[in-house]
């Protein structure tokens, strides 16, 4: 009886350790693996033409390197209504650029001509 109970609880355990089974679980690897390169900023041109800028309003990404070229006759300049920048005196063929580092929108005329309507660069993250 002793014998047959020893045997029996034998095959149960065999039975159950063939049952189970042994799962190793290894890390992610540490070594660094190919990155996506960093944004590189963009470039966005306006034009100054027949006293208007042109687009009247630019959306860019953050980091964009706006330009504004002065296609008219006279000097214009490109000042925001903040005070952020300010080109100065644009001279016709010449221009001036301003590089766009943080989120906002940025309205800006030329001081020369009053009346001139005002442009507009909406930034986004």
């Amino acid at each position: 009886m002793k014998k047959a109970l020893i045997i029996g609880l034998l095959v149960i355990f065999v039975l159950i350790s063939g049952c189970t089974s042994t799962t190793t679980v290894t890390p992610a690897s540490t070594t660094p693996g190919p990155t996506t390169p960093a944004q590189t900023s963009t470039e966005q041109q306006v034009n100054i033409k027949d006293f208007s800028f042109v687009p009247d309003t630019a959306e860019v990404p953050i980091g964009t390197t706006v330009t504004w070229v002065n296609e008219d006759n006279v000097p214009h300049t490109v000042t925001s209504v903040s005070r952020i920048f300010d080109s100065g005196g644009i001279n016709p063929g010449k221009s001036y650029s301003y590089k766009f580092d943080q989120a906002g929108t940025f309205e800006y005329s030329c001081t020369n001509h009053p009346t001139m309507p005002h442009g507009k660069i909406i930034v986004g993250g």
